[in-house]
């Protein structure tokens, strides 16, 4: 009797997991097409943005001080500095192997790195692992909630590696964080952000004609290009996270449906066993009257 009921207990929780996954599952559905349509979309204008400033480092070069402040933005950092690196990741589990995939990926290129490395963290996860590991990190933005992120938001987060970089606390940045493919592709990735790596065949400066001035486009363009590349990867990271977890939660429903329909022949099995010993026992006994 104890193990039916036993059996029936545990076939109760796991229909309760398994109304709670697939409520997650499609929380995650929600969402993912939200934050795929943002990243989608921003693409095309990152992407064009980003070729016309790293095709600019011709013109940079020939005139340094035409780019202003943030001409210094195309030149090396400090080489006694530490390399930087942003690390993104979740604020939740649940989201396979999303998380883990990238601190593969943060530790892998760690290991190459020659010399000191310091790390800016995004996301809880993300920090949890530095910690885990020992890592040193410069900043951790705790108060950027990445499903609540706007453009100001990641601007706030360029801004501090932007001062870091040009007040020779970080010699490089990269950005380690997961790019948005397909629904069922994200790959986590090293990104080149500062400096600002020229693009080969850029444009030659004589066939520039900027106006009002060099300085005033420069300076306007190069810090919009930071703000509009760090916006973009926090998007397509967003939106793997999603898709991560979404996968995570739909492969999580089906075990627990084939778990209960297991605990269920289970059942049936013992309470058929039951009943038959109990029809065994009644005909045992009738025959003894």
């Amino acid at each position: 009797m104890a193990n039916i009921r036993d059996l029936r207990q545990s076939i109760h929780s796991v229909g309760n997991i398994q109304k709670i996954t697939r409520a997650m599952e499609m929380v995650a559905s929600t969402k993912l097409r939200r934050f795929q349509d943002r990243a989608l979309q921003a693409r095309p204008y990152s992407d064009r943005l980003e070729a016309m400033v790293r095709s600019l480092a011709a013109e940079v070069a020939a005139n340094p001080e035409g780019a202003g402040e943030a001409g210094r933005l195309y030149l090396p950092g400090a080489t006694d500095a530490p390399r930087a690196v942003l690390f993104v990741g979740s604020d939740r589990g649940l989201c396979g192997a999303y998380n883990s995939n990238a601190a593969k990926e943060l530790d892998a290129h760690l290991r190459n790195v020659g010399g000191d490395f310091t790390l800016y963290v995004i996301g809880r996860k993300a920090m949890a692992h530095a910690a885990r590991m020992g890592y040193p990190v410069a900043a951790y933005f705790e108060e950027l909630v990445l499903e609540k992120m706007d453009f100001a938001g990641a601007a706030a987060v360029t801004k501090v590696l932007t001062d870091d970089f040009l007040a020779g606390k970080t010699r490089s940045v990269a950005i380690c964080s997961t790019r948005f493919r397909s629904l069922v592709r994200y790959e986590p990735a090293l990104h080149a952000f500062l400096p600002i790596v020229p693009l080969e065949g850029g444009v030659a400066p004589s066939s520039l004609l900027l106006e009002p001035t060099r300085t005033a486009v420069l300076g306007r363009l190069i810090p919009r290009y930071l703000e509009t590349r760090i916006f973009h990867l926090l998007l397509e990271a967003l939106a793997s996270e999603f898709a991560s977890r979404r996968f995570a939660m739909k492969n999580a429903t089906e075990a627990a449906g084939d778990m209960k329909r297991d605990l269920t022949r289970s059942y049936n099995r013992a309470r058929q066993a039951k009943i038959t010993s109990e029809i065994t026992e009644i005909v045992s006994g009738a025959e003894a009257l």
